[in-house]
């Protein structure tokens, strides 16, 4: 095959950041997506209605001449948000979901929730208006190990919140265990992003001569047999599972530090990522309904009709993109590619 063409696929996991950060970024996602799930883990977050029509209106004017792009917006929850707030997000048509972060869980989480119990409330509210729930599956217990994360929190929060309410449209996002992949192969009206550093990458690239920042992302980079499990999930053809970049841009200086931020930038050369992930298993015919087709049904949107084509060439990704005031280092960044989108 030396050519694909698919539906124009969307991203619903997507993080573009505010002011300068989001005009530098923001193209690279326009070429690719005709939409993206927004998240809404600014400083300060994205907790209201105002605060997230404000968000949009600045991603719409960031959007190059010519071109065309629907941003998809979310509210931040936190142990204060309101049944209203909820009820009014319903209202304005262009939020689409609620973000959880468990508190500390990742880049911007502090004003995240302390306790999931203490939004029962607010889930019922969810439930009732249909306002799907995007979840940062993982514990932040000081006394679980990094690499577990994901498992705990299916078992001590996620199995017990679905009992308490099972018509709540749900995606666990990021996905990066085996664990995570029955789960949603089991549950009723769960859903699942995966990105293309979980399809590709396991945790040895973060060590691979030497520590390798530009591999660390949140949840983290798991062992092989994780890798696989998500590899056969999103090439299944199973609806539940669908493209979900999470997308982060850091600057190389905040990556290159003695501690530095979690977040791979993929929004360069997601599609190609995917499709040297579907390529490796001989899934390719599998990449349009993962990439186009399961988003915009779990979220009960239009699919989209615009065409866009890959081509089966030779290139490799850049070392670094500019962006703000030390540049932008993209995942696999030195790396041979052989699908470019055309």
């Amino acid at each position: 095959m030396q050519k694909l063409t698919i539906t124009r696929p969307d991203d619903w996991h997507l993080h573009l950041r505010d002011g300068a950060a989001l005009k530098a970024v923001l193209p690279f996602t326009v070429r690719q997506f005709a939409r993206a799930i927004i998240m809404p883990n600014l400083k300060p977050p994205i907790r209201s209605v105002a605060d997230a029509a404000c968000y949009r209106d600045r991603i719409l004017a960031a959007i190059p001449e010519g071109q065309q792009f629907e941003p998809l917006m979310t509210l931040y929850l936190t142990d204060n948000t309101s049944p209203d707030e909820i009820l009014r997000a319903k209202e304005s048509q262009f939020i689409k979901a609620v973000k959880y972060y468990p508190a500390g869980a990742t880049t911007n989480s502090d004003s995240g929730v302390t306790d999931i119990l203490k939004c029962d409330r607010i889930f019922e509210a969810m439930q009732q208006v249909d306002m799907p729930l995007l979840l940062h599956g993982e514990v932040t217990d000081n006394d679980v190990d990094t690499f577990d994360r994901e498992k705990v929190f299916i078992e001590r929060h996620l199995i017990p919140f679905k009992q308490r309410f099972p018509n709540l449209r749900v995606v666990l996002e990021h996905i990066t265990t085996s664990d995570a992949v029955q789960y949603v192969l089991s549950a009723n009206t769960i859903a699942a992003t995966i990105t293309p550093q979980h399809l590709l990458f396991n945790r040895n690239a973060l060590f691979k001569g030497g520590l390798r920042p530009h591999f660390y992302c949140l949840p983290i980079l798991k062992r092989e047999e994780h890798r696989q499990a998500l590899l056969q999930a999103a090439t299944s053809g199973n609806p539940k599972f669908f493209l979900g970049t999470d997308s982060a841009p850091h600057t190389r200086t905040s990556k290159e530090s003695s501690c530095g931020c979690a977040g791979c930038f993929s929004a360069l050369h997601a599609l190609e990522l995917y499709a040297e992930a579907f390529e490796s298993v001989k899934a390719l015919d599998k990449l349009e309904a993962f990439a186009s087709f399961y988003g915009p049904d779990f979220y009960q949107l239009p699919r989209n009709t615009e065409r866009i084509t890959l081509s089966k060439t030779t290139w490799r990704v850049p070392d670094e993109v500019p962006f703000m005031e030390s540049g932008l280092v993209p995942l696999g960044a030195g790396q041979e590619m052989t699908w470019q989108m055309v």
